[in-house]
């Protein structure tokens, strides 16, 4: 091994493993140490709370197994193609799950849960190829149209009163379906890359060695009484979050589904039983961090919950610092956790424990390797990379999956040629790419087409064969917008078969979305878009990028044909004039957000859960004042639903004893509000300084390296550290000129950044990357209009060269943190005595706002595919006739 450390081989902790089967170890605790105290705790649906000990789990346990035994034995039923006895829970989390899941293990099976929600294809794949002997469901749960004859199955209830003749004595291993001889502990299926569903085999000591370092590296506390179990069973994470605690003599608490969709309730519960971790994916963690960011009590909430572990996605180092803006540093400490199904979860683990920490590092690495395993990273020739280059990241060791259900990708599971013990005879191909740096792994993106939704693995291609299998379908292609970004979603762009008529098959996105409903979990089910035509590139491959930027532009809806559901109940139809602002609302909003539209158009409809965005949102409000219905951009943006903002809208004829609604101007003042207080942001505006460089820097690069404009048609040449290398070079100029400032919400995040110059008082700079093209090309643009058609000299025009949001705000928030910085660059310029302000504006949003909203004059639109560099090429030359850009000017 003396010469490996050079490359990116990396070994955890070898300790001994003394395996033995899950329950058995629960039994033994049971019997010996803890007995009497409560095991679960579960809050029934009339609220009352239900109180299990460990003696009676057990005991329960105990004459349910024997009854299972008795039924399948009866039956005289078998193991499927593996030699596996596999059980199927479909069952909601409750006391009585629980219990279900120690039964089906005391028998001598494994579980394989079912998520209720399942479309019947799903399940069916799932039971046809699992081979189930038995399915046990909740008492209110029907699915008699796929638990057909072919499976026996039973309700919990049903089960319980069988189990009564039955003895509370455990059962004797010799007595099981496999007589010891097995030790599979469960199956979950995921995201097969094959495009079908895909069973992993955990057995117990998997989950075992995974448990035991969890409790060896991160120990349970002495005021730790109480676990949470709140994960969908069918998420790997939900297996630590039941075993640990029950493992542990602690008192489990069992969260209904509707609780973790609610912030509020979870936290309640959170604090009610003083729970001191907890598993959550990223998405979850920030809705959390928001929720607390708003409460107004002075004793800060979850101050006992001191470990939070972050697995699922990918953890951004911008939500982890937030992280240590509320909670303290050297109490609290927030974990970064990779792994897969695969691998019973988890691999490898960061640990955070300050910002200070965080502040030494550009991402959240995924850090170091449990116990008991290897991690490699490999090239494409199966050799190991040296430190700091990048390489498929392959997992061998006690952590490792038998496999999949009837061996299916037996690629994934192969011999590891660098093995000399057993323990890491088999490695596993995750399809992850990582790098080795300072001995921590980096995580650097999939090698294929799977993605995570909320902590749950989805295959694109997966997707893609189901939305491909609709007999209506000619072409559908499914991808990732913004993949790992608060604003992700799945798209999917189809077009239609023709009939024998040549007429093109009318089908709505949604209407196509609820048929994929009825094939696909809820969270894989993508926005639909139709189209007449998929564009391919000049080799004859789908041009992904243009329909993605098609995706982004939803409010270009060109030739295609949409229908739009509008329902007006709730609108009294003999008030002509509500009737009158309702019809050019829902119209103006189809129009809008157009191929995105997600649900049918009322006055229940919020603007934003239709499918509504930033740049749409002004589009709206501008396309209603066209009409002669005015609201302001704050009205809109605060409003639940359409029904307030029908209330809201004003025409030249309503009055209005707050806004004299005379003219467009008067309605655009109406629009520059200040929103901060409107969106719970309570936004600030503050001169900046040299300590705001970082957040400068990753605002800016954020918004115009990873969301590019213009940048897109020459992004291949650019690289993310282009922008922070340019800001670096300025950044003391743009301190000490003070025209710049950077925008915090109530929690002093940076929220938002406005950079400007004096437009004659600029500084030199040598840009040594292909940035320079676009600088040039805004100077093109730009330095004939400020020489020529502007006023002259130092103090006259104030040049707005870059402003930038964070990524981390919601499309209301994004609106607000812009409307908030204009108003900021008004006043500035204002302030200092200049004469108007200079800016070019490259997105559609921003040109929606410049032109519509504050009133800027258009200096030039300019077409970016014209524009010749000094060597001749068009840098620009592939982007659309419509993509322009603005220069605009206002006058002070």
């Amino acid at each position: 091994m003396g010469s490996l450390p050079q490359f990116s081989i990396v070994k955890g902790q070898q300790v001994p493993l003394y395996t033995k089967l899950l329950h058995k170890i629960f039994e033994e605790n049971v019997d010996k140490k803890f007995g009497d105290k409560t095991a679960l705790v579960f809050h029934d649906e009339n609220g009352e709370e239900r109180l299990t000990n460990y003696n009676s789990l057990n005991s329960m346990s105990n004459r349910i197994a024997a009854a299972l035994l008795d039924k399948i034995q009866s039956a005289n039923l078998n193991a499927n193609n593996d030699g596996d006895w596999i059980i199927c829970v479909c069952m909601k989390p409750s006391d009585n799950l629980v219990t279900t899941l120690l039964s089906i293990w005391k028998c001598g099976a494994a579980y394989l849960p079912l998520d209720t929600t399942f479309p019947e294809n799903r399940i069916q794949h799932i039971l046809n190829e699992a081979k189930p002997v038995m399915i046990i469901y909740d008492d209110d749960f029907d699915r008699s149209d796929v638990f057909d004859s072919s499976f026996m199955s039973i309700k919990f209830n049903e089960l319980k009163n069988d189990s009564k003749q039955y003895s509370n004595a455990n059962i004797d291993e010799s007595m099981t379906l496999t007589r010891g001889q097995s030790d599979l502990g469960l199956v979950l299926y995921t995201s097969g890359s094959t495009g079908i569903p895909k069973g992993v085999r955990l057995p117990h000591s998997i989950v075992q060695n995974r448990l035991e370092w969890q409790w060896k590296r991160f120990p349970y506390s002495e005021t730790e009484i109480y676990g949470i179990f709140k994960t969908a069973l069918t998420f790997v994470d939900s297996v630590s979050e039941i075993w640990g605690p029950l493992l542990n003599g602690m008192a489990l608490i069992v969260v209904p589904k509707e609780v973790t969709k609610n912030p509020s309730s979870l936290v309640d519960i959170l604090e009610k039983y003083k729970i001191e971790r907890l598993v959550l994916v990223p998405t979850l963690l920030r809705s959390l961090l928001m929720f607390l960011s708003l409460q107004e009590n002075n004793e800060k909430l979850l101050y006992n919950l001191r470990i939070w572990v972050c697995s699922g996605e990918p953890l951004s180092l911008q939500l982890a610092k937030e992280f240590f803006d509320y909670f303290e540093e050297g109490v609290h400490v927030l974990c970064n956790f990779y792994g897969s199904t695969e691998v019973m979860g988890d691999v490898t683990y960061f640990v955070c424990e300050s910002k200070k920490q965080l502040d030494s590092i550009e991402r959240v690495p995924i850090g170091e390797v449990l116990q008991n395993t290897i991690i490699y990273l490999l090239d494409t020739d199966f050799r190991p990379v040296r430190n700091g280059d990048i390489g498929e990241l392959f997992v061998s060791g006690a952590n490792l999956a038998s496999g999949y259900v009837n061996g299916r990708d037996p690629d994934r599971f192969i011999e590891n040629p660098f093995a000399v013990d057993p323990l890491y005879s088999k490695i596993y191909k995750t399809g992850d790419y990582a790098s080795l740096y300072k001995g921590m792994i980096y995580y650097e993106g999939r090698t294929d087409s799977q993605i995570k939704i909320r902590g749950h693995r989805v295959d694109l291609s997966e997707v893609e064969k189901h939305l491909n299998s609709l007999e209506y379908i000619e072409k559908g292609v499914v991808l990732c917008y913004h993949a790992g970004e608060i604003d992700q979603a799945l798209v999917a762009f189809v077009t239609a078969k023709t009939n024998s008529f040549n007429k093109y098959i009318s089908k709505t996105g949604i209407q196509i979305e609820n048929d994929l409903k009825l094939k696909l979990a809820s969270y894989m089910v993508p926005q639909v878009v139709v189209l007449q035509n998929i564009p391919l590139l000049v080799n004859g491959k789908v041009d992904r990028q243009s329909l993605l930027k098609m995706y982004e532009n939803t409010n270009n809806n060109e030739d295609t044909e949409i229908e739009y559901e509008m329902d007006f109940n709730g609108i009294n139809c003999d008030d002509e004039c509500k009737m009158a602002k309702a019809r050019a609302l829902f119209e103006t909003v189809a129009t809008s957000i157009g191929r995105s539209i997600r649900n049918k158009l009322s006055i229940d409809a919020n603007f934003y859960e239709l499918g509504g965005n930033s740049l749409n949102s002004i589009f709206t409000v501008t396309q209603l004042r066209n009409k002669g219905f005015y609201i302001s951009i704050t009205d809109f943006i605060i409003a639940s639903n359409l029904g307030e903002i029908i209330d809201k809208l004003k025409t030249q004829n309503d009055d209005d004893d707050d806004d004299d609604i005379e003219e467009n101007e008067n309605i655009a003042k109406r629009s520059k509000r200040d929103l901060h207080v409107q969106c719970d942001l309570n936004l600030t505006c503050v001169p900046l300084a040299l300590e705001h460089k970082d957040d400068t820097i990753e605002i800016i690069t954020t918004s115009f390296y990873e969301k590019p404009d213009i940048e897109q048609y020459i992004k291949d040449d650019i690289l993310r550290t282009d922008y922070a290398d340019i800001l670096e070079m300025i950044w003391e100029v743009l301190v000490e000129k003070d025209l710049s400032f950077i925008i915090k919400d109530s929690n002093g995040r940076s929220v938002g950044v406005a950079l400007n110059f004096d437009a004659h008082d600029e500084p030199a700079v040598e840009v040594n990357s292909k940035l320079i093209v676009v600088f040039e090309f805004l100077e093109f643009l730009e330095g004939p209009i400020r020489d020529n058609q502007l006023p002259k000299g130092i103090n006259q025009i104030l040049h707005s060269f870059m402003m930038a949001t964070s990524a981390d705000l919601n499309a209301k928030e994004n609106i607000a943190v812009m409307h908030f910085m204009e108003n900021e660059v008004l006043k500035l310029a204002k302030r200092k005595n200049f004469a108007g302000i200079l800016t070019t504006n490259t997105s559609p949003l921003t040109q929606q706002l410049g032109t519509n909203v504050y009133g800027y004059k258009t200096m030039l639109e300019y077409p970016i595919n014209k524009y010749v560099y000094h060597d001749n090429t068009k840098p620009f030359g592939k982007a659309p006739d419509s993509k322009t850009v603005i220069v605009h000017w206002k006058e002070i």
